[in-house]
């Protein structure tokens, strides 16, 4: 194990990202190749939850998009994430809060952590 420690921190990641957990909407400004150009889309959503550690950790996001719920796994190391922002700290229970895939509606909602 002192050898995949030691590896990991060779290929660690060198953007800082803010500190987000489940229940929390972020937009992730998201790299886009079609063919020779490059975009930025942004995806706006709930954390579902933050899965792994280290180089293999990656996070699901969850929006809705008119009637239909979108859930999309970024990784953290991934090099297309330019950038994420925190737009609502949300105060769930849970560390994986999946379900909020059954509900719809205000009782889809998720109350606000205010400091």
């Amino acid at each position: 194990m002192e050898l995949m420690n030691i590896v990991n921190q060779k290929m660690a990641i060198e953007k800082e990202f803010p500190k987000f957990k489940a229940g929390d909407t972020i937009t992730v400004s998201y790299k886009i190749r079609e063919g020779n150009k490059e975009r930025i889309q942004e995806f706006r959503g709930v954390v579902l939850q933050i899965n792994g550690e280290g180089r293999t950790a990656t996070f699901t996001v969850r929006k809705m998009s008119g009637a239909f719920g979108v859930e999309r796994i970024f990784p953290f190391a991934s090099p297309f994430i330019d950038a994420i922002t925190v737009n609502k700290y949300g105060r769930v229970r849970r560390a994986r809060i999946f379900y909020l895939r059954g509900l719809t509606g205000k009782k889809a909602r998720i109350k606000e952590r205010r400091f």
